[in-house]
């Protein structure tokens, strides 16, 4: 008995690790990714600057705005990197936004006008997102017990 239990506390070991790990990648591409939105939002108002993104205006108003919330969605992931018990719902968030980038990248792709600029890069880039959303619930840590509930050591 003491040896499954030990190993039961290995492999959660093993899996906590890899969602803290996980998260801080997500979190770190997240943020850097956001930061170039914004940037790019101000880089656009420079008198004879160039656009570094193919929109007008407020092509780029939305950039900006996306950067933040990509900035904000990163520090959370940061935050579940550190506390991977409290951020269960975290990464169940980012799973479910992942999946649903996959699912509008797999629909341009199947439309053709997409497909006509971006080629087979939106299926490459919808399989990333499952795989990593898949990862995400995958690796996702155990609840903690609820106040006043017994635990399971308690309840065996």
């Amino acid at each position: 008995m003491r040896r499954s239990r030990g190993r039961r506390k290995l492999v959660a070991m093993h899996r906590a690790t890899s969602f803290r790990w996980l998260c801080r990648v997500l979190g770190a591409v997240w943020i850097m990714l956001g930061l170039v939105l914004f940037v790019s939002f101000f880089a656009y108002q420079r008198p004879g600057s160039q656009a570094l993104l193919p929109t007008g205006p407020w092509g780029h108003y939305f950039a900006a705005m996306a950067g933040c919330a990509l900035v904000a969605w990163g520090g959370t992931l940061f935050a579940a990197a550190r506390e991977p018990a409290l951020g269960r719902g975290v990464g169940t968030a980012t799973a479910v936004g992942l999946v649903g980038m996959a699912l509008y990248r797999m629909a341009g792709w199947v439309v053709g006008d997409y497909y006509a600029v971006a080629g087979d890069t939106l299926r490459v880039e919808a399989g990333i997102f499952l795989l990593i959303a898949l990862a995400l619930v995958w690796l996702r840590p155990p609840r903690l017990p609820s106040l006043g509930s017994p635990t399971s050591e308690e309840v065996a």
